[in-house]
């Protein structure tokens, strides 16, 4: 059984800036469940092109608001506490916080634990 609480990873080499916001690593590839599970914190007034060329990803969020945006279809959706999206097809997008969000994210395959958006004109990969 693997027991992990955001008290026990925060400032550990689990808790992750990833750019525009904190990604707090419950579980990694090295805990062997096949994903990977994180407690991810996006700053308010931030908007971060992304794309995960290597990872497919669900996100369900639990506190604040914002807004995805779809770079191939051009398509907005609104995230509120409540939503999720999942990146199914590895979409390239544009995620907004208008307030700060918390998210609660899915990767498979796992992420290895120290991965971190290198955020810039081109956008983010991992």
């Amino acid at each position: 059984m693997i027991i992990n609480s955001l008290d026990t990873i925060q400032n550990t080499e689990r808790d992750v800036a990833w750019g525009n916001g904190q990604s707090r690593r419950l579980l990694l590839a090295a805990d062997n469940m096949g994903y990977s599970l994180t407690d991810t914190i996006i700053d308010e007034g931030t908007a971060s092109l992304l794309e995960y060329r290597n990872h497919l990803e669900a996100c369900y969020c639990i506190e604040g608001e914002g807004e995805v945006i779809d770079q191939t279809t051009g398509q907005t959706h609104k995230i509120v506490p409540g939503t999720m999206y999942a990146l199914d097809k590895h979409e390239k997008h544009i995620l907004k916080a208008d307030k700060t969000m918390r998210l609660v994210c899915v990767f498979n395959p796992p992420l290895k634990g120290p991965e971190a958006h290198k955020l810039g004109a081109e956008g983010s990969a991992y």
